[in-house]
């Protein structure tokens, strides 16, 4: 067979992939799974389904991913923060961004149990805040 007149088969690779990646979560669940927690076996078409169900919930698909500034539920404040950035004149800008740096410096000094005892106290913080505005 000549190299040019294998290319049909490429196609089928992922088809290939996904049949032995459902196969082996089947395979999987059946010899763990029921053992464990009592739970049914799964047929070959469910653990397809599966796969592709945590393909979608963990890792989504290839490509732009949400548009810009990420998902919708990250982007509440974007207008507010986008709106700030470009009402601050070029010095302004210069300065918080030369804050910034001394702050990321000033935390990679930390060692790593300053670190956690300063995410701790930020945790408390904002657990009180959200309590008082409920």
């Amino acid at each position: 067979m000549k190299p040019f007149r294998r290319y049909w088969l490429f196609p089928l690779i992922p088809l290939v992939a996904v049949a032995i990646f459902s196969l082996v979560v089947m395979l999987l669940w059946n010899a763990i799974v029921p053992g464990i927690t009592g739970w049914a076996a799964l047929t070959y078409w469910k653990a397809m389904g599966l796969l592709v169900l945590c393909k979608i919930l963990f890792s989504g698909f290839p490509g732009k991913r949400c548009g810009p500034g990420g998902p919708p539920w990250a982007r509440h404040h974007e207008h507010m923060r986008t709106a700030w950035w470009r009402n601050l004149s070029e010095e302004e800008r210069e300065q918080w961004k030369e804050r910034r740096r001394e702050w990321r410096e000033k935390w990679k000094a930390l060692s790593p149990e300053e670190q956690a005892r300063m995410k701790a106290e930020w945790k408390e913080r904002c657990h009180h805040r959200r309590e008082g505005e409920q």
